[in-house]
C-alpha cells in the first residue's frame, strides 16, 4: 500500500485543515497509508544551516523520502500559504542535490469556512512545488468549504455529497500514485 506523507500547513489544535487531512485519511483507508508529518518542529530555514541542519530537519526529510507520495493540505493566509508550510518545503528541497520531493506524485487540497475554498493559496502552492519536481495531480481540483459540523468527532464527513466528492478526489489521487509509481522510482534513483 503506498505511503503518503501528509504535510498540513496549520499546527493549530482545532485547525479545519488538520480535520480535513484526518477525514481524507479515513476515506483513503485500505488504499493509501497516511503519515501525518509534523511541521512545527522545524526551525525557520536559514541558509547558513543549509549544509548542516539540525537533526529535526534530517528526521523530517527522512520521513518525506520514505513516502511514495505527498499530500499538501493548506489553509490560505493573505492569498498564499502559511509560513509553516513554506518553511517545510524549503527544508525538504535542500541542501542542493538532496531534494526530498523529487519525482514524488503529489496533490494539493485545502479548506476554509469561506466561499473561495483556498483557491489562491492552492495556486501559489502549485507554483512553489512544481519546480521541485513534485508530479502534481491536476484534476480533480478540490477547493473545500467546511462549515462547523462538516466533519464529526470520528473524522467522517457529515454531508453525503461532500463525502462523495472527496472520495472521488482520494480515489483519483490513489490512481495517480499507482500510475506514476514506476516513473517516481526512476526519478528518485537519479
Amino acid at each position: 500500500m503506498p505511503k503518503v506523507a501528509v504535510l498540513v500547513g496549520s499546527a493549530r489544535s482545532r485547525s479545519i485543515n488538520q480535520a480535513l487531512a484526518r477525514a481524507l485519511g479515513k476515506l483513503a483507508a485500505g488504499r493509501l497509508e497516511f503519515d501525518f508529518v509534523p511541521l512545527d518542529e522545524l526551525p525557520m530555514f536559514n541558509g547558513d544551516m543549509e549544509n548542516n541542519p539540525p537533526e529535526a530537519v534530517w528526521a523530517f526529510k527522512r520521513r518525506v523520502e520514505a513516502a511514495d507520495a505527498l499530500l499538501f493540505v493548506t489553509p490560505e493566509y493573505n492569498r498564499s500559504i502559511p509560513a509553516l508550510l513554506k518553511n517545510a518545503i524549503d527544508w525538504a528541497s535542500r541542501p542542493w542535490g538532496q531534494n526530498s520531493f523529487a519525482g514524488k506524485p503529489g496533490a494539493v487540497i485545502g479548506a476554509t469556512p469561506g466561499q473561495t475554498g483556498v483557491a489562491a493559496g492552492q495556486q501559489h502552492l502549485r507554483n512553489i512545488v512544481s519546480p521541485l519536481q513534485v508530479l502534481l495531480l491536476t484534476q480533480p481540483e478540490a477547493y473545500v468549504q467546511l462549515q462547523p459540523g462538516a466533519i464529526d468527532a470520528d473524522d467522517a464527513f457529515t454531508n453525503p455529497a461532500q463525502r462523495e466528492f472527496l472520495q472521488g478526489y482520494v480515489d483519483a489521487f490513489a490512481g495517480w500514485i499507482d500510475r506514476l509509481a514506476p516513473a517516481a522510482k526512476v526519478a528518485a534513483a537519479a
